[in-house]
């Protein structure tokens, strides 16, 4: 372990929590140096604490973080994206030189303790670019929001596995937009505050379709690193990029729109079926390691699942 470092999700709801724990089998079972993380808020139940607990996990309390009352506000489709600017605590992580923030709707599948190493200026982070395609054609997302302006349409296997989409000065805007599911970052004080005062004071705030996402995206633009799409592997690269993906390459999937593999039965998942299973396949591995030690977090890790 050449540094002190880790992994890094939110926790803000019961809801979650299913997710959260695959993450963390996640990650042990690939054999990961480096511990994760769980920031989780105020409201988040005694119950849930102690299931994190006795899985070992550890917890860092964090207040909520948000923007000044009134300056943003989200479509009610994406209410569930309220919680998410509280994610930004991370760079607050200051115990940590490195912290690789990842969303609790993942799953890591191959080891990928390489990106606690990769070189990045302390004012920097790293991450995978958004896919612009909206397919479901959801018409509240931006309007360049198309296959034409997505950094990842021109991307092909193998190359993109090494060479990221570029960005420069003439790309189209989507181009210059991360997916913040996985991001690299170097937490310190000085740069926690630095951003905590661009969400109290940017007036591109209320323009932010998605809100630690496109923070991150003007707060860091020409200064953050582009990853292969490995490392955030969005669900829906696997039908509308196939040029560029390979199951076998995935390092950290991720289960991107509302739909959660948790809260989608078996058999109903469409196109998403395949990927959803590979959930599933690592939430039955969980519960056949904790319901034994202990039911009754167990039960509760149920309550949160879609019935099966």
């Amino acid at each position: 372990m050449s540094r002190k470092a880790a992994y890094v999700t939110l926790l803000t709801k019961a809801a979650y929590l299913p997710g959260a724990l695959v993450l963390h089998f996640c990650l042990v079972s690939v054999g990961s140096r480096y511990p994760l993380v769980v920031m989780v808020t105020p409201g988040l139940s005694q119950d849930v604490r102690g299931v994190l607990a006795r899985r070992n996990i550890i917890m860092r309390e964090v207040d909520h973080l948000l923007p000044e009352e009134g300056t943003h506000k989200l479509s009610a489709h994406d209410a569930r994206f309220q919680d998410t600017w509280t994610k930004l605590r991370a760079f607050e992580l200051a115990e940590y030189e490195r912290v690789v923030m990842l969303d609790s709707d993942m799953i890591v599948m191959r080891n990928m303790d390489e990106l606690m190493d990769i070189e990045l200026p302390s004012d920097w982070i790293a991450a995978a670019h958004v896919c612009a395609c909206n397919p479901r054609k959801l018409p509240h997302y931006p309007s360049d929001w198309i296959p034409e302006n997505c950094a990842h349409t021109s991307m092909v296997h193998p190359t993109a596995l090494t060479s990221p989409p570029v960005i420069t000065e003439s790309s189209p805007r989507p181009y210059h937009l991360l997916n913040s599911g996985t991001v690299v970052l170097n937490p310190s004080s000085e740069l926690f505050a630095a951003i905590r005062h661009f969400l109290s004071t940017s007036p591109l705030v209320p323009t932010f379709s998605f809100p630690d996402q496109d923070l991150l995206a003007a707060f860091f633009r020409g200064k953050w690193k582009s990853l292969p799409w490995c490392y955030n592997a969005l669900k829906t690269l696997r039908v509308i990029h196939k040029p560029m993906w390979r199951d076998e390459e995935v390092r950290c999937l991720h289960y991107i729109l509302a739909d959660k593999p948790w809260s989608t039965p078996p058999g109903t998942g469409g196109d998403y079926e395949g990927v959803n299973q590979w959930w599933w396949d690592r939430f039955e591995k969980l519960r056949a390691e904790m319901q034994p030690s202990d039911s009754t977090g167990w039960e509760l890790v149920v309550s949160n699942v879609a019935k099966l």
